[in-house]
C-alpha cells in the first residue's frame, strides 16, 4: 500500500509539472518570463531532489536516467535565463541559488555514474561478475541476459531466466521466448549459447528456500509448461477459427494461420505489466515461479499511478537489479566456487 501511494504521488507530481510547464510555455499562466522561469525551475528542482536517492539506486534503468537528465537540462536553462534577465535583484538571487542547486545535482549525478560500468548497451554496478561459469549458478538464481530488447532500450540486460533443478538432479533454465513460449533447457546449453553472442549476470535470492519448496520445483515447472501448452492450443484454435471466417481465399487464410501462430508468449506484456496464469514474458514467468513458491519481491507492473492496471509499466528485467529480494553476484563471489 505504501509503495502504491508513493507511486501515485510521484506519477501525479510529474504529470502536473509537465502540464504546468507546457501551460507556461504556451503563455497561459500570466507569469512574467523571469518569474515563470524561476517557478518552473524551482518545482522541477524540488521534485528531482526528492526522487534523487531512488533515481541514483536505479541508474541502470534508462527511465531513471532520463528523469534526472531532462530536469537537469531544463532547470539549468530556466534558472540561467531567470538569473540573466530577471528583475528585481531578489529574483536574480533566487534564480542563482536554484542554478547552484542544479549544478550540485549534476555533480552528484556524475559521481554516481562512476559506480557503474558500461556493459553491452547500458550500465551495470561496478564489480558485477559478468558471465560467471555455470558451476557458480545455483537453483533459484535469476539470470539476466543481453539481447535485442536490451539493445533497443539501451540497457545492459533485457531477458530473464530462472534456474531450476529437476528430478534428474540437473540444473535447467526456465524462461519464456517470443518464438516458442515457455521452455526449459539444460543450464550448460543455455550459457554456452549466451556466451557466443551476449553476456549475462546472475541475481541470487536473499531468502532461503525450504526442502519442501525445493521438492516442489520440478512439479511446479512442469505445471507452468503444461498451462502454457494448453493456452497455446486453446488460443490457436480460436484464432484459426476466426481467420477461417474471413472472406478470403482458402490459401490466404492458411497463410495467415501459418504466419501468425500463437507462440505462448505474452506480447502485451512488452507494454503492459499485468501478470497472467498461463502465458508470460520471460521475467513474468520468473516472477510467477517465485511467487508460487511464496517468495516476496518488489511489486512490478502496477501500472500508471500504481493502480494495478499494468498500463505503460511493463515488467523490465533491468529493474530486478534494484530488488532487495536479490543480490547480484560480484567479483568477490569468484572465490566461493
Amino acid at each position: 500500500m505504501i509503495y502504491r501511494l508513493s507511486k501515485i504521488a510521484s506519477t501525479g507530481a510529474y504529470l502536473v509539472l509537465i502540464w504546468l510547464t507546457w501551460q507556461w510555455f504556451q503563455g497561459d499562466t500570466h507569469w512574467t518570463f523571469s518569474i515563470g522561469c524561476t517557478i518552473v525551475s524551482g518545482m522541477w528542482l524540488a521534485l528531482t531532489a526528492f526522487e534523487l536517492g531512488h533515481l541514483f539506486r536505479t541508474y541502470f534503468d534508462i527511465l531513471s536516467r532520463l528523469k534526472m537528465l531532462i530536469p537537469i537540462l531544463l532547470g539549468t536553462a530556466l534558472s540561467g535565463l531567470a538569473a540573466w534577465f530577471g528583475e528585481p535583484l531578489a529574483l536574480k538571487v533566487v534564480a542563482g541559488v536554484e542554478l547552484l542547486f542544479w549544478l550540485g545535482i549534476y555533480v552528484k549525478y556524475r559521481l554516481n555514474r562512476r559506480r557503474y560500468i558500461k556493459q553491452g548497451h547500458g550500465p551495470l554496478p561496478r564489480g558485477t561478475w559478468v558471465n560467471p561459469p555455470v558451476e557458480a549458478i545455483q537453483e533459484f538464481d535469476l539470470i539476466l541476459t543481453s539481447g535485442n530488447i536490451a539493445r533497443r532500450l539501451r540497457e545492459s540486460v533485457g531477458h530473464g531466466e530462472v534456474a531450476v533443478r529437476m528430478e534428474d538432479g540437473e540444473l535447467y533454465f526456465l524462461s519464456s521466448y517470443m518464438e516458442t513460449g515457455t521452455v526449459f533447457a539444460r543450464a550448460e546449453e543455455v550459457t554456452a549459447k549466451l556466451l557466443r553472442n551476449n553476456h549475462y549476470v546472475v541475481l541470487r535470492p536473499t531468502v532461503s528456500f525450504s526442502d519442501d519448496q525445493r521438492a516442489a520445483v520440478p512439479s511446479l515447472t512442469r505445471i507452468l509448461i503444461e498451462q502454457n501448452r494448453l493456452y497455446k492450443e486453446t488460443k490457436q484454435a480460436r484464432r484459426s477459427a476466426w481467420l477461417n471466417h474471413l472472406p478470403l481465399p482458402q490459401s490466404w487464410r492458411q497463410w495467415l494461420i501459418r504466419k501468425f501462430p500463437v507462440t505462448g508468449y505474452d506480447w502485451t506484456g512488452l507494454l503492459i505489466g499485468q501478470k497472467h496464469s498461463d502465458h508470460w514474458t520471460c521475467v513474468g514467468l520468473c516472477l510467477e515461479l517465485y511467487h508460487r513458491l511464496g517468495m516476496k519481491t518488489n511489486q512490478y507492473g502496477t501500472g500508471l499511478f500504481g493502480l494495478g492496471t499494468g498500463l505503460l509499466d511493463p515488467i523490465m528485467p533491468v529493474r530486478f537489479l534494484a530488488d532487495p529480494s536479490f543480490r547480484i553476484l560480484s567479483e568477490e563471489d569468484k572465490g566461493t566456487i
